[in-house]
């Protein structure tokens, strides 16, 4: 695991300004309104996030609603490709129709209503409506939903145990940018070289990348690498890992590769 924070090169103190975050998200903001819901699983005690559509075609519109959030929370919401509940946003919001995104502030009791327009992300389904916290501690919830004539593909298989090995020591590269001294999310590169221990290639391996700050649990995302390794064949592999916008202090990122952790 890679301890990510500004005393030295995998750990990192990310300023943001608030103010100037709320105005650029607040922007994107539309009026709420109630609407039936259909709930995304999650554990009790857990955010949630209901939908008052199942489906629904682009240039249309949803509700979407939400319970157990943290009162007086930003949330950003959106609409993402290659996704599931159990499996989460694979390529992170890189999958994710964001220039249709939509910001909500939860109430003091945790709660929010948004109308939501639908839009096609950039990766085919399966399809969730994508709910995150924009500061802070990070929560986020997925449910269900089918963007209705937009393409389907199924989900990169998961990653076998054992068969990929990190030959080296990981280490995260990037800093910040003046964009995140105005409220930009901070990213940085996870890279590392891994070795094929099997006897068979190795096709576009997805990874799990977790990121964890302070002493709460990591959330875990998948990230695949597009690309072959060649059984005793070896690949340097850099992978995108996303912070919350107005991250600061030490954040600790993990990698895991099917159930074991690199």
């Amino acid at each position: 695991m890679t301890q990510h924070s500004g005393g030295g090169p995998a750990r990192r103190a990310t300023p943001a300004t608030l103010l100037l975050l709320l105005s650029v998200l607040l922007a994107l903001s539309s009026l709420a309104a109630p609407g039936a819901a259909t709930p995304a699983s999650a554990a009790e005690g857990d955010p949630s996030v209901s939908l008052s559509k199942k489906e629904a075609g682009k240039g249309g519109e949803i509700t979407v609603k939400g319970t157990g959030w943290r009162s007086e929370a930003l949330l950003m919401l959106l609409i993402c490709g290659r996704s599931t509940p159990e499996r989460g946003v694979i390529g992170g919001t890189n999958s994710c129709a964001n220039a249709d995104g939509r910001a909500v502030t939860t109430d003091k009791k945790g709660a929010f209503s948004k109308k939501l327009p639908v839009a096609e992300p950039p990766e085919p389904c399966p399809c969730v409506v994508h709910v995150a916290t924009v500061t802070g501690e990070q929560a986020l919830a997925d449910a269900v939903f089918m963007v209705a004539g937009h393409a389907t593909a199924p989900l990169p298989p998961r990653s076998e145990e054992g068969r990929l090995a990190v030959l080296a020591t990981t280490r995260l590269e990037g800093g910040s940018s003046l964009l995140t001294w105005f409220g930009a999310p901070p990213a940085r590169q996870l890279v590392f070289t891994v070795g094929n221990l099997g006897t068979e290639p190795v096709e576009d391996p997805v990874f799990e990348i977790g990121t964890a700050h302070g002493v709460y649990a990591p959330q875990w995302e998948e990230r695949q690498w597009r690309g072959t390794v060649a059984p005793g064949g070896k690949a340097r592999i850099e992978l995108p890992v996303e912070l919350s916008a107005g991250a600061h202090g030490d954040y600790q990122v993990s990698l895991r590769y099917g159930t074991k952790v690199l």
